[in-house]
């Protein structure tokens, strides 16, 4: 047993308590870095919304005002982009629950020697880098006239998230049992029907882990609209907030951050808005008795 020397010069041992005290606090120690490194960037949003002096320093104000949302709650660098991104990524995410929804429903109830392939391919597509595939898409796009429209890049969100999305669905979809469709079978279901009363209801929580990821990763996505949308007039905020850094490196800090502030709150409210849905499990209860 390790010991360690007392006041008189004779050694005592150790005790697992004060391990555990040495190790619980180098934890908090580490947890307390980790959630500074988290604070820090988003204390700096916050009090430099409201800094009519804000610069790179994360700093009290010297006096608040609100000037800085008043110049950016314009149609043009606000409410345009904002609604540009509801449509893109609303859609999008729609489009992408529905089919990996449907997607996964085969994957899950039926046995075949394709599926293992199939989901290794699924796999392996949510890999790929989005920057590697752009080139060819745009090509493609410009071929089908899909180019500035957003439909094209609605259809593109879809795509990018629906590997990912499929794979989700799938493990949650395996989680309901068999048995209630079997049910609904013998009283005259379809599969579809079986699908949409049963199977998703029951599933609520992974159907909104998949929206929320959907959406949050469409929201946040740059590369994508700025390739594939050229007009002005229908970027997303995601692109524009590049607006605010200008060609010579000056940059407006506090419209930045008041635009920040206003562009993550539709996803914070998402979020809380379905976050009973993903705290909670599968509402079986008793449902299937052995």
């Amino acid at each position: 047993m390790p010991v360690t020397k007392s006041a008189g010069g004779a050694r005592a041992p150790r005790t697992p308590r004060s391990r555990r005290r040495k190790h619980r606090l180098a934890a908090d120690a580490g947890l307390l870095v980790v959630a500074a490194a988290f604070v820090l960037p988003l204390a700096w949003v916050v009090l430099s919304s409201v800094d009519p002096k804000a610069d790179l320093r994360v700093r009290l104000p010297d006096s608040l005002t609100l000037d800085n949302y008043d110049k950016v709650l314009t149609p043009e660098i606000t409410f345009t982009p904002l609604l540009n991104s509801f449509l893109l990524c609303g859609g999008g995410t729609l489009l992408t629950v529905v089919c990996s929804a449907l997607a996964a429903y085969p994957l899950s109830r039926y046995r075949s020697r394709l599926n293992r392939p199939f989901m290794l391919t699924i796999l392996f597509a949510t890999s790929l880098p989005i920057t590697a595939i752009m080139v060819p898409v745009y090509a493609l796009f410009v071929q089908v006239d899909l180019i500035d429209t957003m439909q094209g890049t609605i259809f593109f969100f879809a795509a990018s998230q629906l590997p990912f999305a499929i794979w989700l669905m799938k493990n949650f979809m395996d989680g309901v049992p068999k048995e209630l469709e079997e049910a609904a079978w013998t009283d005259g279901a379809s599969s579809f029907q079986s699908l949409l009363r049963i199977v998703l209801p029951l599933m609520g929580p992974g159907v909104a882990v998949v929206t929320v990821f959907s959406f949050v990763m469409m929201w946040g996505n740059f590369f994508v609209p700025f390739m594939l949308l050229l007009t002005p007039e229908q970027m997303p905020a995601s692109v524009s907030i590049n607006d605010f850094f200008g060609n010579k490196g000056t940059v407006v800090y506090g419209q930045l951050a008041a635009f920040s502030l206003l562009y993550s709150t539709p996803v914070i409210l998402l979020y809380v808005l379905i976050s009973r849905r993903l705290g909670g499990g599968f509402a079986l209860g008793g449902a299937v008795k052995g």
